[in-house]
């Protein structure tokens, strides 16, 4: 919250100088922290899961900090049936929702880490590549990477650096990451 307040103050310092013909050449600090708080109360077993990818996530990235139970940007929820999927409602806000039948097949903290990757930006990218974490479920049920790749990573530090634009932060629903371990891929 400090570190948005501080932003919002900046840019409101460099719109009053612009109206007083002074230019201000970055009027938001790249370096910028922020933090997001994840909800681990409905995440039920999978608490302690969220707890590692949010780590892995910390490890990771820079520009970012993912820290437990200090409020809701992002809330976890375990359900059954439907399909694990993420919400993200703007930037480094929204819903991830684990199912407890997909976790039985794939690794449940690259699931995690997965959904919470969209959260932080990043879209799905089906090449069935274990080494990119935004392949998903197309990388197969033998998959356990639940690390983002170096260019994963530094897209999410761009994203909150504030070096992307808009649409890159934008709501959407992530689907379909996880298929079903009885579907057939041709």
């Amino acid at each position: 919250m400090t570190s948005r307040l501080n932003r919002l103050a900046v840019a409101m310092l460099a719109t009053t100088l612009a109206t007083l013909g002074i230019t201000v050449a970055n009027p938001s600090p790249a370096s910028a922290a922020m933090t997001i708080c994840y909800n681990t109360s409905q995440a039920g077993s999978y608490a302690s899961v969220a707890n590692q990818a949010a780590s892995i996530w910390n490890n990771a990235t820079v520009n970012l900090t993912l820290s437990a139970n200090c409020g809701s940007n992002l809330r976890i929820y375990r359900i059954t049936g439907g399909g694990s999927y993420a919400q993200r409602t703007s930037l480094g806000n929204g819903r991830v929702y684990i199912d407890t039948q997909q976790a039985a097949q794939y690794s449940v903290l690259r699931i995690m880490t997965h959904e919470i990757g969209h959260i932080l930006g990043l879209p799905d990218n089906y090449n069935g590549n274990c080494s990119l974490l935004m392949s998903g479920g197309s990388a197969g049920t033998s998959c356990t990477n639940a690390y983002p790749s170096t260019a994963e990573a530094n897209r999410v530090s761009n994203l909150f650096a504030g070096t992307f634009s808009a649409t890159d932060r934008s709501a959407d629903i992530f689907r379909d990451s996880w298929p079903s371990a009885l579907t057939t891929v041709n």
